[in-house]
C-alpha cells in the first residue's frame, strides 16, 4: 500500500497520474513511482524514495511522455523503503504492476518462480505478481486471462493494476480486500484506490466489490466477478467537495481540520435533529426496524476509532440501557465470540476500507449476528456497502494522518445512534430532549473552545525537551485520555500513555516525576473530586500537571499544575468537547518538535492491510 493511480487515454497521462499521487499523499508513503508505455513502445519506469514532488522533478529532466501509464505511492511492508523497493514493479521489459495489500504466501511463489527462471529484484511481495501474470502470460495471449489465473493462486489481500507493453491499450485490474474505484471519462477511463485522486479528471466512478477483476480500456470497462462471470457495476456521480490542494490560512491540514469540527458536526446532524426528537429518517424503514429490536450492541474498530467506541460503551450502557461490548478489530478476528440475541454489530471506520475492521464485518455475518451498522465519513466505501445499514458522519474529506474531526464526528453520530436504540429501551422523552439540545449546542461550544489555541500553545512549550507524559482521565474521559495520547504519540513521536486516573497507584506512580508531563481531563461532574484526590497524588511525588478543566471545577493553578480552563457543557457531550484541546495540544507540540504533522513517520492514513 499505500496509493494507486492509473490512465488510459489519448494525452499524456504523466502529468494525471503526478496529480493524483499528490492528492493521495495524505495517506502516508515513503516513496512514489510511475511507469507509462511510450509512444515508441517501450516501458518506461522512474521511482524515488521521499516525496512525490521529488518524482516529479525527475520527470521533469527525464519526460515520460505516453497515453497508458500506472503510478503508485508505497508505504513499506515487505522491504525496506528504498528504490529497488519502489513500485511499480516489473517483470523483464513487458509487464509492470503496482499493488496495494500483502501477498501472504509470496514466499512460497517467489520459491516456484525462481525455480522457473525468474530474478528478483525487490525485497517486495508485489513483484511475485509481476512475475507471476509474465508466467501466466506464456499459456495465453490475453492479458486479463492471464491476471485472472494469476489472482487465483494468490492469498492475502489485494488491489492491484497490471499493464503490458505490448498491450498498451488497455489495464487490468483486480479487487481483493483492497479497494479499487475505477473514474469514468470521454474517451479516457482511470483507475485509483481513492477517488480523491480522480476529481480533477472525472466525477463519474465504478467501484469494484470483492474479487472482481476488470479490463479497462479508453473506451470501455469490463468486469468479470470471483467466479469470471461477466458482472455490471453501477457508475454514480460523486457529490464529494472538497479540493485536496486546499489549507486556506492554515499551516497544516491537522490543524485546519480541527477547526473545522464546528462545521463538521453540524453537518453530522443536520436533518437529524428535531426541537427534542432525534430524527433518523435517513436510515430508511428497514433501518429503524433493526434499531428497534435491538437488545445488545458489538462495536468492532482499529485505532482513533476503537476510541470513539469505548466513549459509546458507557453511553449504551447508562443512556439506553443495553449491553454493549467493544473490540480491538484485530483481535475480534481471531477469538471466537458469544453473539448475544437481536445484537446489533457496529463498526466505525472513516475511510470504510480499515482491512482488519472490514474483515471483522464478513466475519460477523458468519457468526449471525442480528444485522450490521457502519459509521463511516466515506459513501460508497467497501464498510457502507457491505453493511446492512449505514449512518454517515458527513465529516469531509480528512487530509491529515492523525484523526480529528472524523473521532468527533463519530462521536457525535454514536451519541444519536444511543438515542435511536435508548428511545425503545426505556428512555425517557426528557431525557431524549436533554440529549437533542446539548447536541445541538456542541458547534457553538466547540467554536467557543478553539479560541484557547492562543494558551494552549503558550503552555506546549512545556513539552519542548519531554520524552514521556502520562495522560488521565476517569468515566468517559479515559478513552479521551487514550486518544489525546494516541494523538501526542502520533505526531510528536513522545512515548504517551493513558490510564483511567484510579489505577495510578496500581503502577503508573511509580514513572511520575518532575520530568513526566501528567495531562489531566477534568469536567465538573460525579467523579471530580475522586480525579482532585488522583491529582494530588501526582502532585505528592513532584508530577507536573497539565488540567483541562470545566471553568466551574474550583481548580486553581500553583506549583505542580497549570490550570486550562474549558468551556462548560453537559456531561454527555462532554467527552466530545474535551477531545479538542488535546488535539490543539499534540498538535503545538508537534510543531516545537518539528516533525511532520501531516504526514508522520511510518505511519499511514487509510490502513488496507492487516
Amino acid at each position: 500500500m499505500c496509493g494507486i493511480v492509473g490512465a488510459v487515454a489519448q494525452r499524456d497521462v504523466a502529468p494525471i497520474l503526478l496529480e493524483g499521487l499528490r492528492r493521495l499523499e495524505y495517506r502516508g508513503y515513503d516513496s512514489a513511482g510511475v511507469a507509462i508505455v511510450g509512444a515508441n513502445g517501450d516501458l518506461q519506469r522512474l521511482r524515488r524514495t521521499g516525496k512525490v514532488s521529488e518524482l516529479s522533478e525527475a520527470i521533469d529532466q527525464s519526460p515520460v511522455p505516453g497515453g497508458t501509464g500506472i503510478a503508485h505511492t508505497r508505504w513499506a511492508t515487505h522491504g525496506e523503503p528504498n528504490e529497488r523497493n519502489a513500485h511499480p514493479h516489473v517483470s523483464g521489459e513487458d509487464i509492470a504492476v503496482v499493488h496495494n495489500g500483502i501477498i501472504e504466501n509470496h514466499e512460497l511463489l517467489r520459491s516456484f518462480l525462481e525455480q522457473e527462471g525468474y530474478i528478483f529484484a525487490s525485497d517486495t511481495d508485489t513483484e511475485v505478481i509481476a512475475h507471476l501474470v509474465s508466467h501466466e502470460l506464456k499459456k495465453t495471449d490475453n492479458l486479463i486471462a492471464a491476471v485472472q489465473s494469476a489472482v487465483h493462486q494468490l492469498e492475502g489481500a489485494y488491489g492491484m493494476v497490471v499493464m503490458d507493453r505490448k498491450d498498451p491499450e488497455r489495464l487490468v485490474v483486480a479487487r481483493s480486500g483492497s479497494p479499487l474505484v475505477i473514474g469514468l471519462g470521454l474517451g479516457e477511463n482511470f483507475i485509483a484506490s481513492d477517488q480523491l485522486a480522480l476529481f480533477p479528471v472525472t466525477r463519474r466512478f465504478m467501484f469494484l466489490e470483492e474479487g472482481d477483476v476488470a479490463e479497462v480500456t479508453r473506451t470501455s470497462v469490463s468486469v468479470f466477478d470471483v467466479d469470471g462471470k461477466s458482472v455490471t457495476r453501477a457508475a454514480k456521480e460523486s457529490d464529494i467537495e472538497h479540493d485536496a490542494g486546499d489549507k486556506g490560512q492554515y499551516r497544516h491540514y491537522m490543524l485546519k481540520e480541527i477547526h473545522e469540527q464546528p462545521d463538521a458536526i453540524a453537518n453530522t446532524l443536520e436533518g437529524r435533529l428535531g426541537e427534542t426528537k432525534l430524527n433518523l429518517d435517513i436510515l430508511g424503514k428497514n433501518g429503524i426496524e433493526i434499531l428497534n429490536k435491538t437488545k445488545a450492541v458489538q462495536i468492532v474498530a482499529c485505532g482513533t476509532s476503537y476510541h470513539a467506541g469505548m466513549v459509546a460503551r458507557y453511553w449504551f450502557e447508562e443512556l439506553a440501557g443495553i449491553p454493549c461490548r467493544v473490540e480491538i478489530a484485530s483481535e475480534f478476528r481471531y477469538r471466537k465470540f458469544f453473539v448475544p440475541d437481536d445484537c446489533l454489530f457496529v463498526t466505525l471506520s472513516q475511510s470504510g476500507e480499515t482491512a482488519d475492521t472490514l474483515a471483522a464485518l464478513q466475519k460477523a455475518k458468519e457468526l449471525g449476528y442480528m444485522a450490521s451498522l457502519s459509521i463511516c465519513n466515506v459513501p460508497g466505501s467497501s464498510m457502507v456497502r457491505e453493511s446492512d445499514i449505514a449512518l454517515m458522519t458527513r465529516a469531509g474529506a480528512e487530509i491529515g494522518v492523525a484523526s480529528t474531526k472524523a473521532f468527533t464526528t463519530q462521536l457525535a453520530a454514536l451519541l444519536m445512534l444511543v438515542t435511536a436504540i435508548g428511545r425503545h429501551t426505556g428512555m425517557s422523552e426528557e431525557q431524549e430532549a436533554e440529549i437533542v439540545k446539548a447536541l445541538r449546542e456542541l458547534p457553538h461550544t466547540i467554536s467557543s473552545t478553539l479560541e484557547m489555541s492562543n494558551e494552549i500553545e503558550a503552555v506546549a512549550e512545556d513539552f519542548a525537551d519531554k520524552h514521556h507524559s502520562l495522560f488521565l482521565g476517569r468515566g468517559t474521559q479515559y478513552p479521551i485520555a487514550m486518544e489525546g495520547a494516541l494523538k501526542l504519540k502520533e505526531i510528536s513521536y513522545i512515548h504517551a500513555e493513558a490510564y483511567a486516573a484510579g489505577e495510578l497507584k496500581h503502577g503508573p506512580l511509580a514513572l511520575i516525576d518532575n520530568d513526566m508531563p501528567v495531562i489531566v481531563v477534568a469536567p465538573n461532574n460525579d467523579l471530580l473530586e475522586k480525579l482532585k484526590s488522583n491529582m494530588e497524588e501526582v502532585r505528592a511525588r513532584g508530577g507536573q500537571l497539565f488540567v483541562f478543566a470545566d471553568r466551574y471545577a474550583r481548580l486553581v493553578a500553583g506549583d505542580g499544575i497549570k490550570v486550562l480552563p474549558v468551556e462548560t457543557a453537559p456531561e454527555v457531550v462532554a467527552p466530545i468537547l474535551y477531545t479538542v484541546p488535546l488535539q490543539l495540544l499534540s498538535y503545538y507540540v508537534a510543531i516545537i518538535k518539528g516533525t511532520d504533522v501531516d504526514q508522520p513517520r511510518n505511519l499511514a492514513k487509510s490502513v488496507t492491510v492487516e
